[in-house]
């Protein structure tokens, strides 16, 4: 018995043992054609005989889009320019991948004439929101599958004993401890000991980063080079954005850089506890902001640390494809006119170590800052400006 009129399906597919599944219970329960869909991220060696395995699963084909130039161009970019971070930890890996891939999934749903679109994310998480925000924004009509809010399937045994009723081919194993997340921006970790969050991570769970204790004893010096807000080279050798984030990946993983322990807010009203590796994004977002420290003014770095809480939320909350994220996309593009410099900085066991910034539209002036002789600043003009700003506490006190 199907459940309803859908003649074709596009799934966002990772290969994992929840997709795989997916694929025969879409056929039997909708009695529709599935084609999996796949964008490349950079999750390396997670592709390899995905193509394979969806067509052993009972999908009609596998189409795959190498989206790793776009994601960073688009997506990374404009978040690290804005300096969002959720929660003051969370560099939004996972956050900023969905709407990208339900972006090309609307666009393979037209392209191949389907009439839904479905996902794998749970019941109980935020990408759901994501995925669903994206085809709400970009394409109303599609119908939208999402098997956990449908299925009897409550486990990873459950899972794991569909698959071998249906003969789908999958790697996974009841054993499995962590639910992971890979891009090329970061690697998220969930579940298994994380799940109490008293608990320390096990060492062996990380794979993009070494322990402070395993980094070399010696320091790696670095410099960042950034044209109008975006970075193009790394110790004076120009790379193109791919490139440059995979460099940065290797080096800060190298000396134990960017990995956080959080408990976050999920938008759906639970808690939850999360480990993120993300040594590339953490190099990249503190260059970028110790370049804004001296190329902007107060007023315009205090209204984008405003905004940088918002578009966090937003992102986070899968509202990318919305007005205001444009608006602020579109002010803070004005603040990346004179963001051209350099970043120096040291990577030691963990410590990122800001040594030095320059930039040819450096407000900073050293006359002005000196304690030197100053032939430029008159302080006793200080006087005058003390009492008026201070005047009101001034009276406050006299009232007293």
């Amino acid at each position: 018995m199907t459940k309803g009129e859908v003649k074709k399906v596009v799934l966002a597919y990772s290969g994992g043992l929840d997709t795989s599944v997916i694929v025969p219970w879409l056929r039997e329960n909708y009695g529709c054609e599935v084609i999996c869909f796949c964008a490349d991220l950079g999750q390396a060696d997670e592709l390899e005989g995905l193509e394979e395995k969806a067509l052993a699963s009972g999908a009609s084909k596998l189409i795959v889009r190498n989206l790793r130039e776009e994601f960073i161009r688009d997506y990374i970019l404009p978040t690290m320019q804005v300096g969002a971070i959720y929660e003051r930890k969370y560099l939004l890996g996972t956050s900023f991948a969905r709407p990208i891939i339900a972006k090309h999934q609307v666009e393979v749903a037209a392209l191949e004439g389907a009439d839904a679109v479905a996902h794998g994310a749970t019941g109980k998480g935020n990408d759901q929101v994501r995925f669903e925000l994206t085809y709400f924004a970009l394409n109303p009509h599609l119908k939208i599958i999402a098997p956990w809010r449908e299925w009897t399937i409550r486990s990873r045994q459950d899972a794991l004993d569909y698959a071998a009723e249906y003969n789908v081919p999958v790697t996974a194993t009841a054993e499995k401890i962590y639910s992971r997340d890979r891009n090329l921006w970061h690697l998220s970790h969930e579940g298994g000991v994380l799940e109490d969050p008293w608990n320390e991570p096990e060492e062996d769970m990380f794979q993009m980063s070494v322990s402070p204790q395993a980094a070399p004893d010696e320091p790696e010096e670095l410099t960042i080079s950034f044209v109008q807000g975006v970075p193009v080279a790394a110790n004076g050798c120009q790379m193109g954005l791919v490139e440059l984030v995979d460099y940065l990946n290797v080096v800060g993983g190298k000396h134990a850089i960017g990995r956080v322990d959080l408990v976050e807010n999920r938008l759906v009203g639970m808690k939850s506890h999360g480990v993120y590796e993300t040594p590339g994004g953490t190099i990249l977002y503190t260059a970028h902001r110790e370049l804004e420290s001296i190329v902007l003014d107060k007023e315009t770095l205090r209204a984008k640390d405003r905004i940088a809480l918002d578009y966090a939320d937003l992102v986070y909350n899968g509202r990318w494809f919305t007005p205001v994220r444009e608006a602020y996309d579109a002010f803070v593009q004005t603040t990346q006119r004179t963001m051209t410099g350099d970043v120096r900085m040291k990577l030691y066991k963990g410590n990122l170590i800001v040594v030095g910034r320059r930039s040819a539209f450096s407000l900073y002036n050293e006359d002005l800052a000196t304690f030197g002789p100053d032939m430029v600043y008159n302080q006793k003009d200080a006087e005058a400006f003390i009492k008026l700003y201070g005047l009101s506490m001034k009276v406050q006190a006299l009232m007293k």
